[in-house]
């Protein structure tokens, strides 16, 4: 079994609610495609500086976090970051997991207690939902491609 660095990677097994992804039926399913799709102009441009293919999940969490939910179902919450923001992650089909946890290293973050995040929040900000249109199309892309 290949081994996953990101957040509950070993019971990511939610279900897919949506065949509109048909090579995706899990959240590893999701990051295995992803790792080949993230890219400098997914990431969020305040975090653009540090973002290299060997760190692809800096500045991601967010459009990956709501492009999982489109796929799971589920919900979004968010752990808040010393600067304010929150870096979102998923709960769906019974287990919690983060896709984009790598990005932080060694750093421990705390999953438990943290509040629901909404994309009509996050997507207020107009360059937040390009860049999940063009990680939702990308993905779409790549499903075609295979």
């Amino acid at each position: 079994m290949k081994k996953y660095n990101f957040y509950g990677w070993e019971q990511a097994n939610a279900p897919a609610i949506t065949d509109q992804y048909a090579g995706i039926k899990t959240p590893i399913d999701l990051y295995d495609a992803l790792s080949e799709i993230w890219c400098a102009e997914t990431c969020a441009p305040r975090m653009r500086v540090n973002w290299t293919p060997e760190n692809k999940t800096m500045g991601q969490c967010s459009i990956t976090a709501f492009l999982a939910q489109d796929i799971f179902g589920g919900k979004v919450y968010g752990i808040r970051r010393p600067d304010g923001s929150y870096h979102c992650y998923n709960v769906a089909g019974g287990c919690c997991f983060d896709l984009t946890s790598e990005q932080f290293g060694d750093e421990i973050l705390n999953y438990e207690g943290n509040p629901e995040q909404f994309r009509e929040t996050h997507f207020a900000k107009e360059e937040k939902r390009l860049r999940y249109e063009y990680l939702k199309g990308a993905l779409q892309k790549y499903h075609k491609d295979q």
